[in-house]
């Protein structure tokens, strides 16, 4: 058996976290949220509903910078817009996107972030 054929279930938060990808040039890895399962109200959302706020979500999380994002002093005359650990704004549908062990992440290029958020909690598209 490969180490490939490994069960999820069974591995470590570390070795999970070794298969996340790295993003290379000015791309940035991020995560998108945890989107509820349920309304404000308890009431429960349907599936479609969950997998469209995650598609149009606009808050991300970031867990990686490429070695060469924000690297360009003519385009980012005043540094990195954002860093690891950050929230931040994107547009809907933004990035290349990919289900690791059940949790949506993205690649996006550095210069598509138009805000970092403190607190997205209460975020919700117009």
């Amino acid at each position: 058996m490969s180490d490939i054929d490994i069960d999820a279930t069974q591995q470590s938060a570390e070795e999970k976290a070794k298969q996340l990808p790295q993003p290379k040039g000015y791309r940035i890895l991020c995560m998108v949220p945890h989107i509820e399962a349920k309304y404000e109200g308890g009431l429960l959302k349907a599936e479609t509903t969950v997998n469209r706020e995650e598609l149009t979500t606009q808050v991300l999380f970031v867990c990686e910078l490429g070695d060469l994002a924000y690297k360009d002093a003519a385009r980012f005359p005043n540094g990195p817009w954002c860093k690891k650990g950050d929230f931040v704004l994107t547009r809907s549908y933004a990035g290349t996107r990919m289900k690791i062990h059940d949790r949506e992440f993205r690649i996006i290029n550095d210069d598509t972030v138009e805000a970092v958020v403190e607190d997205p909690r209460g975020l919700t598209n117009a």
